[in-house]
């Protein structure tokens, strides 16, 4: 696609995402890790300003010059900003002006993407980052905006569901019987062997990547087995209902605690109501669906259960190794573009001798670091501060999700999030 198009195309996604909002939506911060969909529209529209038309385009006007205090992420080397915990007080300006902040900003874009061809492959380079920058805060977009409207006390759905109520119904009683749990643990599930030796991790294809990505090396796998499918709602109903959540034997102490603390029973949007669990999604309430994927779990809780079930996390070496070997390919997932917003059960004719929903659905846990590649050397300038200040206390998690965009995902794509976070569609898959 033409780099107009894709701008383009890209820079819609945004907007269609707050579109079934209210502009009061717009606004709230409920806590520190998610931002207001305003501030998302306004930072990625900051990005281009600062990073292209500043550079590239003579003679351009910044659009207000309080924006680049307002909208700068985490740029030390391009100034101060607004407190991160802070951007919820943002009521100036509206969500109109965001808006023509926006429009401006692409008329200038346009203008400049029409007329490049005498520009620096850098400038290439540029345009990439910027897109793939904007589809990670799509991302962000679709949790944060979850997040928020699950706060309310209406608990609004985002889209009308298009899913039917009795596709989704379970009566918690019944759901804990061991004959249902037993077919739940068992329903195309298998373990499939990875050989061990030598294999090249990291980004090996053509075209972009984050710095993250890089280098590719060599690591040395000892011989495993990999779950060939995510850890489903049911399989975790059987942990809480054998009480996961009250054994601390299973956890990690640090997670006991923080667990205890803040009164953890399920994962983050479950609640029972007479009985039932329910979950909040982006359709409003719906009871939870036992086939299909757990998710909104912390490292924690994914480590626990994995001690619980007698098996444990891969590590991010192990995952992207099985994915090459399996050759996993984003085709069958579930991604951004189909407005579903909820990892998806494995059909049930699924082949359980092959390796499912490696790519979409849930962004996986592994039990690995967030460090620097050998190899790795961080960019000069603001744009060194992207990826490498935060490879620290951190772990990587593989795989995309619901909530990504099926064309930003790759096999050698690293995400990361601190231990503790749920707000993101998190799952689990075992290996041993």
């Amino acid at each position: 696609m033409p780099w107009p198009a894709r701008y383009q195309a890209v820079r819609a996604q945004s907007q269609a995402l707050c579109a079934p909002l209210l502009p009061e939506d717009t606004v709230v911060q409920p806590v520190i890790d998610v931002s207001p969909p305003k501030w998302h529209l306004a930072h990625t529209t900051w990005f281009w300003e600062t990073f292209l038309l500043k550079e590239y385009a003579p003679g351009y006007q910044v659009f207000h010059p309080e924006y680049a205090f307002l909208f700068n992420s985490y740029y030390n080397s391009l100034g101060s900003r607004v407190n991160r915990a802070d951007r919820g007080t943002l009521s100036r300006p509206p969500l109109a002006e965001v808006l023509a902040y926006r429009a401006h900003v692409d008329a200038a874009m346009a203008a400049l993407l029409d007329h490049a061809d005498d520009l620096p492959a850098a400038f290439y380079e540029l345009v990439e980052l910027g897109l793939q920058h904007e589809q990670q805060h799509q991302e962000l977009l679709a949790t944060d905006i979850k997040y928020i409207l699950s706060t309310s006390p209406l608990a609004p759905a985002y889209l009308e569901s298009s899913v039917r109520s009795e596709e989704l119904r379970v009566d918690s009683a019944e759901a804990v019987k061991p004959t249902l749990n037993s077919q739940l643990l068992t329903l195309n599930s298998n373990w499939l062997p990875v050989p061990g030796g030598i294999y090249k991790v990291g980004f090996q294809e053509e075209g972009f990547c984050f710095d993250n990505e890089l280098a590719a090396h060599d690591v040395l796998i000892a011989p495993f087995e990999l779950q060939n499918r995510l850890v489903t709602n049911g399989e975790y109903l059987a942990f809480i209902e054998a009480g996961g959540y009250r054994d601390f034997r299973y956890w990690m102490g640090e997670g006991w605690d923080l667990a205890q603390a803040e009164g953890w029973e399920a994962p983050l949007y479950w609640t029972q109501r007479d009985g039932a669990w329910y979950r909040f999604t982006h359709h409003g309430l719906q009871p939870v669906s036992l086939a299909a994927p757990v998710t909104h779990i912390s490292f924690y809780e994914a480590d626990a259960y994995a001690h619980w079930a007698g098996a444990r996390l891969p590590t991010e070496a192990e995952w992207e190794t099985a994915a090459r070997y399996f050759e996993a390919t984003p085709a069958g997932g579930t991604w951004l573009e189909s407005q579903r917003f909820d990892p998806q059960p494995l059909p049930a004719d699924a082949d359980p001798t092959q390796c499912h929903q490696l790519l979409g659905d849930c962004w996986e846990w592994t039990y690995s670091a967030y460090h620097a590649y050998p190899g790795y050397e961080r960019a000069a300038g603001a744009l060194g501060e992207y990826n490498g200040k935060f490879m620290v206390n951190q772990l990587v998690l593989r795989g995309g999700s619901c909530a990504t965009p099926e064309s930003h995902i790759r096999v050698s794509y690293r995400n990361f999030f601190h231990a503790d976070k749920r707000w993101q569609f998190t799952g689990i898959r075992l290996a041993r």
